[in-house]
C-alpha cells in the first residue's frame, strides 16, 4: 500500500496559467481537465476553467490546482490551498480519514464519487482542509 500527499492550489480563473508557470519553472508534464471536459458546467463562462489540473516532474515536484467556481466563496490568499491525500486502498484511506476526523468539520463525507471509489473533504482541528480519496481504478 502507498499513500501520497500533494499540495492542491485554489484559484479563480488562473489555475491553468499558474500550472503552466510552475511547469516552466520545475519541468514535467501538465494535465488539465476543464469543467466542460468533465460535463460539470454550471456557468458557461467557466466551461474552460480548470476542474482538476496537475504538474508532475521527474525531479519530484508535484502540484495540483483548480479554479473555484464563482458560485462558491473564494478570496485570493484565503483558503488558497488544501492537502490532497490519495491512496490505493479503501481500507487505508478510511483509516486515515477516521483519524483526521477527530475534532474536524466535515465538508463532504467520505463516500463514492463519480471520479473515485471514495472521496471526502474535511477541515481538520487546525484549520487545514484535506481532500481524501482512493485513486480511480483501485478498490482494495
Amino acid at each position: 500500500m502507498s499513500v501520497t500527499s500533494v499540495t492542491h492550489l485554489n484559484f479563480r480563473g488562473d489555475a491553468r496559467a499558474a500550472l503552466e508557470f510552475y511547469r516552466s519553472v520545475f519541468g514535467g508534464d501538465l494535465a488539465v481537465v476543464t469543467y466542460e471536459d468533465a460535463g460539470n458546467v454550471h456557468d458557461p463562462a467557466e466551461a474552460d476553467h480548470v476542474m482538476w489540473g496537475q504538474v508532475v516532474a521527474g525531479n519530484g515536484f508535484r502540484v495540483m490546482a483548480y479554479d473555484v467556481p464563482a458560485r462558491m466563496p473564494w478570496e485570493r490568499g484565503e483558503n488558497s490551498f488544501f492537502v490532497s491525500l490519495r491512496g490505493e486502498s479503501t481500507q487505508e484511506i478510511t483509516a486515515y480519514w477516521e483519524k483526521l476526523c477527530a475534532g474536524a468539520s466535515i465538508v463532504r463525507p467520505l463516500a463514492a464519487a463519480q471520479w473515485a471509489p471514495l472521496y471526502g473533504m474535511l477541515q481538520d482541528r487546525y484549520g487545514i482542509v484535506w481532500v481524501v480519496d482512493v485513486a480511480a481504478g483501485h478498490q482494495g
